[in-house]
């Protein structure tokens, strides 16, 4: 079969085995030397340059008449060869004294003509100008190309030294996107660490760059570096999960925010599991943890389920976070085919003849209008499994069908026992598989038996604390607290991002069934103060003892203000020194007990003041990366 049959097929959907997903996926994602005996490369080149040039031939060769004269030649055929006719520099691939080659050939003239009438007909004085508007008119609005750094191999200034040098830095998306599709302009993300926006022209200038081969640099949409951000893992929390990972931006960005968080490559006290039940994919996923440098700390389950792995298996017992990203329909993608249109000539239709006369006659009104069947749409989702839906009732099932598959992933993560975190995330527009999805594991009995609840805005990372696109109210049923929970994001609303879903789900609980104790462990008096000891030292309400046990050693021991002495003994000093209080800094009863105010505040003698100690955000004042 030669190259333009080939590419016809291709183009057509006939084979079964290059049926469905971008058309990029179906040359090169198979087996190539076995599906096409023509160059892929060649085949794709010819595919894409021919649809994008489609609506021009198709006039041109309904013009010429080109299919009532060839009946041997196919519209789709002649669109591949008329292309190379008139566009391509060593014109059609085919010996002279070809069949395909001489049909066309033979009306070389009439070819051309009407060419030259459809570049005119647009105003364009040049074939290139004529290309030039093609282009544009394919290119639709500019999407920038997000890049985030790999924090395991190396740093944001780093890159900006070496791959960025000379670039001119802006302040927003918004000037990148406006700058030009090849201008050297990039903007540093205000709210995903590590993240740079850069217009998509540059896309080959960073693939074939050094940082990009080594994995310094990894090329992921800002929207899709959200679900890892917002997991805010830490490496003395305990393993990860990430349970859909294929092709592995998420968890090579999982192991960049632990390497930014101090995790030894060397001795990891973490490990990330990164399932992937389809065999094919998990090998590009072990390609690309091992690029990103993250393989000495991440365990690839290949083949592997999630839904069918044990949340008791000792092997889990260390997982206290999961990252969710199942299966969608991939509704937000940009970009998700990159295969223009193809516009195929009518061998019925008859030459147009525009003219002024033929644009002033009246057209006569059927008596009847018929009705306009719409063609069915075609439903790629993000594994690249292509549905055609030929109604708002197929979509609506195939919603609901994934719709059910991410609730199960979702409750089986909410089942591992140590589990405290949970980020579920789409790349859907559809309230569906986004909000209700939500709702429903919230209101799972799991989920209420173990504490699980949206992670609120305010407790997110600051950077998407400050994202402005919440959930929607209505698909939360009016529940404001889940809709400013859930995060979203969509595709050409200036932001320079595909359609986005993601929320977090947080346990507050420690043991199954376990109820969250506002007032903590330890036991109160009526009045709510903890009931210490003579130390000061809480009681603890699950064992009535105290919290610490044990002899108070003979030594020195740090306290908040100044040293405490050996206890019973009293320190000599000097002259103009004081000599220390044996029983500390602070004012104690008739009993001896440390005098505290309602908060359990200790009172110094000093000054007769209850201390104040300032409170931080969060345990260690940690409140996300510094961008």
């Amino acid at each position: 079969m030669s190259l333009y049959h080939e590419t016809a097929s291709l183009l057509l959907n006939e084979s079964s085995v290059t049926h469905g997903g971008s058309l990029k996926s179906r040359v090169f994602g198979t087996d190539s030397k076995k599906l096409f005996k023509s160059p892929p490369a060649q085949v794709y080149a010819l595919a894409l340059e021919s649809s994008k040039w489609s609506s021009i031939l198709k006039e041109v060769i309904e013009n010429s008449e080109l299919l009532k004269n060839e009946r041997k030649v196919t519209p789709a055929l002649a669109v591949l060869l008329v292309h190379d006719h008139l566009l391509a520099k060593g014109g059609i691939a085919l010996p002279t004294s070809h069949g395909l080659r001489a049909a066309i050939e033979r009306h070389k003239a009439r070819l051309a003509s009407e060419f030259t009438k459809a570049r005119l007909r647009r105003k364009c004085p040049t074939v290139e100008a004529l290309r030039e508007e093609i282009v544009e008119k394919l290119a639709g609005p500019v999407h920038p190309r997000w890049v985030r750094v790999n924090s395991v191999k190396s740093t944001l200034d780093k890159q900006l030294e070496t791959t960025f040098k000379g670039f001119q830095v802006v302040s927003s998306v918004g000037e990148v996107m406006s700058a030009g599709r090849n201008k050297r302009v990039i903007c540093l993300d205000g709210h995903v660490p590590n993240l740079i926006a850069c217009p998509p022209g540059l896309t080959e200038y960073l693939t074939k760059s050094d940082a990009y081969k080594k994995g310094e640099i990894i090329l992921q949409d800002k929207a899709s570096c959200f679900p890892a951000y917002l997991l805010d893992a830490r490496p003395e929390d305990g393993d990860i999960i990430d349970a859909c990972s294929a092709p592995g931006n998420k968890t090579t960005h999982l192991a960049g925010i632990l390497a930014e968080r101090g995790l030894s490559k060397k001795s990891p006290q973490v490990k990330i599991h990164a399932f992937e039940k389809d065999k094919n994919r998990a090998k590009t996923l072990e390609k690309m943890v091992s690029r990103a440098g993250s393989d000495t700390f991440t365990t690839i389950h290949p083949g592997e389920d999630f839904l069918r792995s044990d949340p008791h298996s000792p092997e889990f017992a260390k997982v206290t976070a999961l990252l969710l990203d199942p299966s969608c329909s991939g509704s937000g993608i940009v970009g998700r085919d990159d295969t223009p249109e193809l516009h195929l000539p009518d061998p019925s239709a008859k030459p147009s003849a525009i003219s002024s006369n033929t644009s002033r006659r009246k057209r006569k009104r059927p008596e009847k209008e018929e009705a306009v069947k719409e063609p069915a749409a075609t439903f790629i989702d993000d594994d690249d499994n292509e549905t055609v839906l030929s109604s708002q009732k197929d979509l609506q099932t195939r919603i609901e069908a994934l719709a059910a598959f991410q609730l199960l992933i979702i409750l089986h993560a909410f089942a591992f026992p140590a589990a405290k975190r949970v980020t579920y995330s789409t790349c859907s527009i559809y309230a569906g598989e986004n909000e209700h999805v939500v709702l429903k594991a919230l209101s799972s009995p799991i989920a209420k038996q173990r504490g699980w609840r949206i992670l609120r805005r305010e407790e997110q990372v600051r950077g998407m604390h400050e994202w402005e696109v919440r959930g929607d109210k209505d698909a939360c049923e009016l529940n404001q607290e889940v809709a400013d929970g859930c995060i979203r994001a969509f595709r050409d609303d200036g932001r320079g991002v595909m359609g986005f879903f993601v929320a977090a789900f947080v346990r507050d609980g420690s043991l199954d069934g376990e109820a969250v104790d506002e007032d903590g462990p330890y036991r109160r008096d009526d009045e709510g103060r903890i009931v210490r000891d003579d130390d000061g030292i809480p009681t603890l309400k699950s064992t009535g003892r105290k919290a610490v046990e044990g002899e108070m050693e003979e030594v020195e021991v740090d306290v908040r203000y100044g040293k405490k002495a050996k206890k019973g003994k009293k320190k000599k000093k000097g002259k103009n020194e004081e000599v220390e209080d044996d029983e500390g800094p602070f004012l104690r009863d008739e009993q001896g007990r440390i005098v505290r105010d309602g908060n359990g505040m200790p009172t110094l003698k000093s000054t007769g003041e209850t201390v104040v100690i300032e409170e931080s955000g969060s345990e260690d004042g940690w409140g996300g990366f510094d961008d």
